[in-house]
């Protein structure tokens, strides 16, 4: 295998631990939003991260017993990858919505939105414990309209 021609765009990676409430999920959307416009995503990408954002940090404060979490935001390239690790061994259950119902659909309708989406069981590592958890990611393939830019 050969190196390739020329530099090689480097990943933006950012990553935050935290135990999540639902009165600071705002923030985190401010926060995710301003790192995205930072990194020079379209603003159509910045709306899924932050809807995607709101509706995994939701849960994770909703499922799970102690509220930790990992949330990671990669970007190569044009392409964008949101992941929230968390120490539930729970995978979601994704079902056709119920349209009347006050909740439900939330991860129904960031998979339509998403370009990928996506679970699997994965280690949670805490200061000194480490337990079988899970990460729910999605991406947004292009969406850094001129990537070469940045």
């Amino acid at each position: 295998m050969t190196a390739p021609d020329g530099p090689v765009d480097a990943p933006h990676d950012l990553s935050w631990f935290l135990t999540v409430s639902a009165h600071e999920i705002e923030e985190w959307r401010r926060t995710v939003a301003a790192a995205l416009v930072d990194w020079r995503v379209s603003g159509e990408a910045v709306e899924l991260a932050r809807l995607g954002v709101t509706e995994l940090l939701a849960n994770v404060a909703r499922h799970t017993a102690s509220r930790r979490c990992g949330l990671r935001m990669v970007r190569v390239e044009e392409d964008l990858l949101v992941q929230v690790f968390d120490e539930s061994r729970q995978l979601p259950v994704l079902r056709r919505p119920d349209w009347c119902a006050e909740g439900g659909r939330g991860l129904w309708l960031l998979r339509e939105m998403a370009d990928g989406f996506g679970y699997m069981p994965m280690p949670f590592v805490a200061g000194t414990s480490c337990r079988l958890g899970k990460v729910v990611w999605f991406s947004c393939w292009g969406a850094v309209p001129e990537a070469g830019d940045g």
